[in-house]
């Protein structure tokens, strides 16, 4: 089975961005900056509309274990081609491949090729622009239930 693997990355860092707002009123979008953040693992199976995801706190080859780990359980009766990025951590000497997983990298500064890009620009656009959040814990909280609802979908609408 073919899948493709990203991580993205999520703070309390705000981003004012376009919003509706009748004709003739200015909104109002709060504003911080916050530098605490935490970071969502996901792979994607398009041919068979699944997900998988970790909310971690680091982007690190032991937190890649631990995703590596937990997507070979979840696809356990499956030989997995995992499309990664090029970042350090996906061919570090410590990462622990599952015999069920083979990683080929894309190509170099192409994130379009990646399908779970645009998992990203869905969480971001509908759940994340002009927010901001109380606490790290509550952005994780939040992330987890976005996630989950994406999860829930069949995702191949989401990747194509």
């Amino acid at each position: 089975m073919i899948m493709a693997q990203d991580e993205g990355c999520f703070g309390r860092i705000s981003r004012a961005k376009r919003c509706w707002a009748p004709p003739g009123v200015r909104p109002h979008v709060p504003a911080q900056v916050v530098r605490e953040y935490t970071y969502a693992y996901v792979a994607v199976a398009p041919v068979l509309g699944q997900m998988v995801s970790l909310i971690l706190p680091e982007v690190s080859t032991s937190m890649m274990n631990l995703f590596l780990e937990q997507v070979s359980q979840t696809f356990s009766k499956y030989f997995i081609v995992m499309q990664v990025d090029q970042a350090g951590w996906h061919h570090a000497k410590n990462l622990i491949i599952p015999e069920n997983i083979r990683l080929i990298p894309q190509s170099a500064y192409n994130p379009e090729l990646n399908p779970v890009e645009h998992v990203w620009d869905e969480l971001r656009e509908k759940y994340f622009h002009n927010r901001v959040f109380a606490s790290l814990d509550q952005l994780v909280r939040v992330a987890a239930i976005v996630i989950a609802i994406i999860e829930g979908r069949r995702i191949g609408v989401t990747t194509t």
